[in-house]
């Protein structure tokens, strides 16, 4: 049973990706609360909605990859 590396570096790059936007999403909401006088309060708003699901989509992905390079699916 042989694990497939190119995918389990292409997963790990993946989860990788999602850290990024693990710290990306809360950031950008954090300073989105903290304006929420100014007038580009929705559109920041929606950027960090969007970049902490990025990160929980990443995330599932880049696990599901792991477990297929490992298991071989």
């Amino acid at each position: 049973m042989a694990t497939n590396k190119e995918a389990l570096a292409r997963g790990v790059r993946t989860l990788a990706t999602s850290l990024l936007f693990m710290f990306l999403g809360p950031g950008i909401l954090y300073q989105a609360f903290k304006n929420q006088e100014h007038p580009l309060y929705i559109p920041v708003l929606i950027l960090g909605i969007v970049a902490a699901s990025l990160a929980i989509y990443f995330g599932f992905k880049g696990i599901n990859r792991i477990m297929k390079a490992l298991f071989n699916d």
